[in-house]
């Protein structure tokens, strides 16, 4: 480090100014302190869920604000949609401890963005090389950084990381004028079944509003929570998130949440939560109390993409993994994440892993495209 640069950790995200941490947040909604900071102020995000916020914070002799890098120690792999636990297994059959381990990442958020946060490359860079130095200090068995946007994948892959290769569907805006032009684009059975789709709810009495900002009053967002709950409940686990960070959240970036509200006669029966970004929109989490055959491609995606359409956002998100996004016209995107493992041996051996595995996620790829959605002739 030169001596003109200084790191230090943070055990709480509340220790950095908003505005200090808005000067190198890059524009994301989830790497915003108005994200991060209500996770952790609504309690979703505590050691006593076993998320110890050790953020990585750079900063000049003057105390100017350079970098931040948000880590997490970590007792267990829940909340990362980067599947670790076979390596977990490794470890424990060899008695070793895979956990705690180091994990930079947007808690419960399968969204690529940036992970290194700072204005220059030669920051960020010292962030990533730091965070190795961190997790040695520490003794951790390893330092995962989770859906990296490509820079600071480029970064971390020069300072030695692993990188690990997955898949998620996304949607594109190609100027489409409207939504039937954008149905135009497909081909006919999925154009057809996407209709299909509709019809049935149209036939079920169920109708959509979109909600955005200052319109979503405290009665609307409870309701989408009960929906969001249920989602878990339905599953017999215990959501993420609570009923304060959602209504934290509306308070501090009313204009970062879409939601998609489903009526059935009027009545509320279903709810999606969108995060709007400034060229993205991310479809994020749902729910239902009634069930009506193509409700769930409706909410989450159909309406997703019409209100980008409609309001020129060139991507929509569907969240994590799901084959079934395709039919929709959401086409695969390879995501990343970066690893670093402690013991050289096993890090030998996850290298290997990997290398098979990017070549199986290649294959995987390959094949989806000959699956388009779309007409050959549209583009």
């Amino acid at each position: 480090m030169s001596q003109k640069l200084q790191i230090s950790i943070l055990d709480s995200p509340s220790d950095l100014k908003a505005d200090t941490w808005h000067s190198f947040c890059q524009k994301n909604p989830f790497t915003s302190p108005d994200f991060l900071q209500t996770l952790h102020a609504s309690t979703c995000v505590t050691p006593d869920y076993g998320w110890y916020a050790q953020y990585l914070y750079l900063q000049d002799e003057q105390h100017t604000p350079l970098g931040l890098m948000p880590l997490y120690l970590k007792t267990h792999s829940r909340g990362e949609f980067v599947f670790d636990m076979a390596w977990a297994n490794a470890f424990e059959q060899h008695g070793l401890a895979y956990y705690p381990k180091l994990v930079c990442s947007v808690p419960f958020t399968p969204v690529t963005g940036p992970r290194l946060l700072a204005n220059s490359l030669q920051h960020k860079r010292i962030l990533a090389e730091q965070a190795i130095e961190v997790a040695k200090k520490m003794g951790v068995s390893s330092l995962h950084v989770l859906f990296p946007n490509h820079e600071d994948l480029n970064i971390l892959r020069e300072c030695g990381y692993m990188i690990r290769e997955d898949v998620q569907f996304h949607w594109e805006n190609r100027n489409y004028e409207d939504f039937e032009h954008f149905l135009k684009q497909l081909s006919y059975d999925k154009r057809k079944k996407i209709r299909q789709d509709r019809k049935k709810a149209l036939a079920a009495g169920v109708s959509f509003r979109h909600l955005r900002g200052r319109d979503i009053n405290r009665e609307t967002l409870d309701f989408f929570i009960s929906c969001y709950q249920n989602t878990y409940y339905e599953r017999g686990r215990e959501p993420y998130l609570n009923s304060e960070f959602f209504h934290a959240y509306l308070q501090k970036s009313p204009e970062n949440i879409l939601l998609v509200l489903a009526l059935k006669n009027e009545q509320p029966i279903a709810c999606a939560l969108n995060i709007v970004g400034d060229d993205t929109v991310y479809g994020r989490y749902w729910g239902a109390h009634e069930f009506i055959p193509g409700l769930h491609f409706e909410t989450c995606y159909m309406q997703g993409i019409e209100f980008c359409i409609e309001n020129k956002y060139r991507y929509f998100e569907g969240g994590a993994q799901g084959e079934h996004k395709l039919a929709r016209g959401l086409l695969p995107v390879t995501t990343y994440s970066a690893h670093w493992i402690a013991r050289k041996d096993f890090a030998t051996a996850i290298e290997k892993f990997l290398d098979a595995e990017s070549r199986q996620v290649g294959k995987y790829v390959d094949m989806l495209s000959t699956h388009s959605p779309f007409r050959q002739t549209a583009y």
